[in-house]
């Protein structure tokens, strides 16, 4: 697949060649949904939690006699049909994250970038970075590609000052080419790629492909 490479001024430079194996693939709703579900769920934080009738700070004695007063029977005041006792089956702190297999993972990544490749959201620019870690900077880049939608800029390694510069943007997520994010992918309205990050990614999933034939 050809797309071409554009410079911060949103100038077309050149041409480039996407690696098949992981812009040209089609794609798989069901993986990249899988994918997408286990990052939310290995996000939960999972403290929820209640105190049964057991754990109700309270007497243990009846309030009234069993018998005689026309009232139902009543235990205790803990009970869960009371006002202040304990709650019949609430929540408890639990993990809800699950693992799955890397290749899957890896597969919903590469569907997620062909989907964005294919539909012409995604866009190769050249090499850049924001010296000065303003956001006014790099907002002058992103006016060429985006407007006030979110946006997804791959880089090809842990550039600190881009990240700070974009930082008071909240539309905007960065991802390293090592460390994709299947939710921040899925839901990017427009992907910027540099042009160095297209080439550490086919390495990346490179080994993927062997496997595969």
């Amino acid at each position: 697949m050809e797309k071409k490479v554009y410079s911060v001024d949103g100038k077309e430079l050149r041409t480039i060649t996407l690696d098949d194996n992981v812009f040209g693939l089609p794609v798989n709703d069901d993986v990249i949904y899988y994918a997408i579900t286990n990052e939310l769920a290995n996000m939960r934080v999972g403290t929820a939690c209640t105190k049964d009738r057991s754990e109700v700070h309270g007497s243990n004695a009846k309030p009234y006699k069993q018998k005689g007063t026309g009232n139902a029977r009543r235990g205790d005041k803990k009970s869960p049909i009371n006002v202040g006792g304990g709650t019949i089956f609430g929540p408890k702190p639990r993990d809800y994250s699950y693992y799955m297999p890397k290749k899957a993972k890896r597969l919903a990544m590469k569907s997620i970038l062909s989907m964005h490749a294919q539909s012409d959201r995604l866009a190769v620019v050249e090499d850049f970075t924001v010296e000065s870690g303003k956001t006014k900077d790099l907002l002058k880049v992103l006016n060429h590609f985006a407007e006030n939608e979110r946006t997804v800029i791959i880089l090809k390694d842990d550039d600190a000052k881009i990240k700070q510069a974009g930082r008071n943007i909240p539309t905007l997520s960065f991802l390293s080419f090592n460390r994709l994010r299947a939710h921040d992918l899925f839901y990017g309205r427009k992907i910027i790629v540099l042009e160095s990050a297209v080439k550490n990614l086919s390495e990346f999933f490179a080994a993927d492909a062997k496997e595969a034939k």
